[in-house]
């Protein structure tokens, strides 16, 4: 008999790896920045712009994950992720760099180890993660398996 999943674990797999992949690459985008300014002004806002657009997929993607799982890890602000995507989307040039900075440098780790403890709730079969996993969309994600 095929086990039941507490939670429709594709689907908020899925979401939880686009959010891992983005937090990854964010980190690499400001890791040779010691301060915001530098970070908003390096190679015409290359990584500044591709930071906003990275955050407001996390944000994207957060608001798909099932409420019930959410409930699960109650310490991340869910909605604040959220409202982050529709400020990134809907106010972009009032949006504070060093604001961005500070998010990408201080918030991501904690929402790292929520997302991977969701993971570890919903207990997918090891087989889909690890195909997942070595796509070519979740690259940076190789921890996981």
């Amino acid at each position: 008999m095929p086990r039941k999943a507490p939670y429709n674990y594709s689907d908020n797999l899925l979401f939880i790896l686009t959010m891992l992949e983005c937090i990854e690459k964010l980190n690499l985008y400001v890791e040779d920045f010691d301060n915001a300014n530098d970070f908003f002004e390096a190679n015409n806002q290359l990584e500044y712009n591709a930071s906003c657009h990275l955050l407001l997929a996390i944000g994207e993607e957060s608001k798909k994950i099932d409420l019930k799982l959410k409930d699960e890890i109650s310490f991340i602000e869910w909605t604040e992720i959220g409202g982050l995507r529709n400020r990134i989307a809907h106010d972009y040039r009032g949006l504070d760099y060093e604001m961005v900075f500070l998010i990408i440098q201080n918030e991501l780790g904690i929402l790292k180890q929520a997302l991977i403890q969701f993971i570890k709730i919903i207990k997918p079969e090891p087989a889909d993660l690890k195909l997942l996993v070595n796509s070519k969309y979740f690259k940076h994600l190789s921890y996981l398996c």
